[in-house]
């Protein structure tokens, strides 16, 4: 090539797909990638390229391991740096094209570093951004200098593509890239037409196109892939990456011809092998395109260090047959000649590179149909030291048979048809299923449902859903019960709780109503329809007769009184202490009864407490003679909620069902055995209370959460104190 045309032709070296770090824990195939980059930056080197343009997939993990990083900026350092001049010069705005990186200029271009042979890279669906700042390996390494970041989409509501604009004396190159994004979401960005192209106002002619992407080209699903229709039809070249097949050499000029878009297609395939398939079977190339004006042609360069894999498909019934006497041993000796003759294919075809590897890839895939398969892992022990994957050669299948459906046979359609269907029960059951799944939700609050599903997020509590949907339906049961009760059927039995220690009254006299009920709607015959109605109607009727209700009240507390002196002690409290609480309770009666659920401080002491963690159905039951300030009985890590202590009143119902803030003192009728709140013990149990809600707001903020060195302090001092 004469000098005028070298100085006006770009050579660029194209590769997609290199996975850095691949299987890199397996003892035989790990510096398998690591090797072959290196044969790429080399012919890079000797075909004196202008720069190198790679369609994603770099890495083969999105957090690429110490020595694979290492390894890589090793290579980069060492093959694309020195004094050799950038021979084309940038026109476009640096700091659009490069806006979501911290250094927003080409390497070749800082003062600081010394590159020869720039590496223009989008990136995968392996080493694709993510996590705090949506950052991936190839935003370090641009922050490093060692590789130019591009098309990286910032929005995924729409996507607008600038190019990189680039010149080498009279040839303008165009280049457009697009780094990974899932397939359905940018198949339907297109549909919508939300991705666009930027062209140069100038000339928007003159300038040869060419986009690199990395997405599915075959069609997996409708959806599941990018047609080549979506693409602009001003586009010269594309650089398809994430296909792993190359496809340089499917025709003489390496690149394939789209006749409805009017453009080329560039498919460089992996440079290795990442999973045992037909398309990886495909010799592996690299590209190097030369453009001169809108003229361009592509070469194709072998890589030598690719380690060689073979594959082939056999049918055990068209060689041997199952019925045959020790056919079992037949099909192994058979497939071990295959495995035999693939391993002297590879000799033969060896490219005699030192860098090459010796042991092949191999795969046979058997259809076994009519055989006993053997055992894959002790069949490959014959093979440990002559093949690179010795554990997954064989694969054994069988033939898919093809059954017939009724489609096939329309009479049997017709005769289905003419089945009648019971409507009424399909009904019965989607109204069980609806009323027991769906719309058990409704059930929940706002409040409590965003603390289940913030449980469920933070702490992994994967049941925290389903707990509160029983304990909402629980309460709600409840609820429903209770409603049985006249208010003077309440009053009674809230008394005798109060007053007599009666707990089983309240429990007692809701299933003593429950029963009077069920017979009241029984000897109605109540419809389901009318079950609310006349239950409600029947407790109008009982407020009429408040001698009934002073008759079911004593009933219930009599059955109450029986189970409890039924029971072996039935008179012992149930009471959980820790050793703060022994300090509390030494020297003191044990004549009042003080419930109380909390987190934080104690129900009487000042100090905050180290009380033994509860569950949040417990209560604490704490005995106490006179007002004593020791340490607190519940502090600490207790269980949820800040209830304040409750004092019991021997006055009327009503006084005791006010609220707390209205009550300034509450005193017993004996002195000995009295409990006295007064102002100051109010204050106290509002500062506990308040301790115990941050307390709790601090430990939910926990969780899965990134912060800096100094939050951690922050959070840490904060705790202290």
């Amino acid at each position: 090539m004469a000098t005028s045309e070298l100085q006006n032709t770009f050579k660029i070296l194209i590769a997609s797909d290199i996975h850095l770090g691949y299987m890199e824990s397996d003892p035989i195939r790990g510096n398998d990638s690591l090797n072959t980059f290196e044969e790429i930056l080399q012919i890079a080197r000797e075909k004196n390229v202008d720069f190198i343009l790679h369609g994603g997939d770099l890495f083969h993990e999105n957090k690429p391991s110490r020595p694979t990083l290492h390894g890589c900026l090793a290579l980069l350092r060492e093959y694309c740096m020195g004094d050799k001049p950038v021979n084309f010069e940038y026109l476009s705005d640096q700091s659009v094209d490069f806006k979501h990186c911290k250094f927003p200029n080409v390497n070749y271009e800082e003062p600081n570093f010394n590159i020869s042979i720039p590496m223009f890279s989008i990136h995968g669906n392996h080493d694709d951004p993510t996590g705090p700042g949506n950052l991936c390996s190839l935003d370090l390494l641009h922050t490093a200098g060692f590789v130019n970041y591009f098309g990286k989409a910032t929005s995924l509501d729409k996507i607008q593509i600038s190019p990189l604009l680039l010149q080498k004396g009279e040839t303008k190159l165009a280049l457009y890239g697009l780094g990974s994004v899932r397939d359905e979401r940018l198949h339907r960005m297109f549909v919508k037409k939300d991705v666009s192209m930027l062209r140069p106002k100038e000339h928007p002619d003159g300038w040869f196109n060419v986009f690199v992407l990395h997405q599915n080209r075959a069609k997996h699903s409708a959806t599941s892939y990018i047609p080549e229709q979506f693409l602009e039809d001003f586009l010269d070249l594309v650089v398809w990456g994430h296909e792993h097949e190359c496809r340089l050499n499917v025709s003489g000029e390496k690149v394939e011809w789209n006749p409805t878009q009017q453009f080329y297609v560039c498919q460089p395939g992996s440079s290795i092998a990442t999973s045992l398939s037909e398309g990886e079977t495909v010799s592996k190339h690299v590209g190097i395109l030369e453009i001169n004006g809108k003229n361009f042609r592509m070469n194709s360069v072998q890589l030598k260090s690719v380690r060689q894999f073979y594959m082939e498909d056999v049918v055990l019934g068209k060689h041997l047959k199952s019925t045959e006497p020790n056919a079992q041993k037949k099909a192994e000796v058979f497939c071990l000649q295959k495995i035999e003759d693939m391993i002297s294919k590879a000799e033969e075809e060896h490219t005699g590179s030192a860098k090459q590897p010796k042991q092949p890839l191999v795969r046979l895939r058997v259809d076994y149909s009519g055989f006993d398969p053997f055992s894959s892992q002790r069949f490959g022990q014959k093979f440990v030291d002559r093949v690179a994957n010795p554990k997954s050669m064989i694969h054994f299948h069988r033939q898919r048979i093809e059954r017939s459906t009724f489609k096939d046979d329309p009479d049997v359609v017709a005769r289905l048809k003419t089945i009648p269907l019971d409507s009424t029960r399909v009904e019965d059951m989607v109204s069980k299923i609806v009323s027991e799944d769906r719309y058990q939700l409704k059930l929940l609050t706002e409040k409590g449902m965003g603390e289940a599903v913030k449980e469920y997020v933070d702490k992994d509590e994967k049941g925290a859903i389903g707990e509160l949907v029983k304990y909402q339906q629980k309460n709600l049961s409840l609820q429903y019960q209770l409603k049985l009760l006249t208010e003077k059927g309440m009053g009674e039995a809230v008394k005798e709780y109060v007053d007599k220690d009666e707990k089983g009254a309240i429990g007692e006299l809701v299933k003593y109503q429950l029963k009077k009920t069920q017979g009241y709607l029984h000897k109605r015959n109540t419809s389901e329809d009318q079950i609310v109605e006349d239950v409600f109607r029947y407790k109008e009727e009982r407020k009429k007769t408040s001698g009934e209700v002073e008759e079911e009240v004593k009933a219930a507390l009599k059955e109450a009184q029986a189970k409890r002196e039924s029971q072996p002690n039935g008179d012992a409290d149930v009471t959980m202490t820790s050793d703060d609480d022994m300090d509390l309770a030494e020297g003191s009666d044990t004549s009042q009864v003080l419930v109380a659920r909390g987190r934080g401080r104690g129900t009487r002491g000042r100090g905050r407490g180290r009380g033994k963690d509860l569950d949040d159905d417990r209560d604490l039951i704490i005995t106490s003679k006179s007002s004593s300030r020791g340490r607190g009985s519940r502090g600490g890590r207790g269980s949820r909620g800040s209830k304040a202590p409750v004092a019991a009143e021997r006055g009327s119902i009503t006084s005791f069902l006010k609220p707390s803030s209205s009550r300034q003192s509450i005193r017993r009728d004996s002195e000995e055995d009295s409990i006295i709140l007064d102002d100051s013990d109010e204050e106290e149990m509002s500062n506990s209370s308040r301790h115990s809600k941050t307390s709790k707001a601090t430990s939910r903020k926990r969780g899965i959460s990134y912060f800096e060195d100094s939050d951690e302090e922050e959070s840490l001092t904060k705790r202290k104190k």
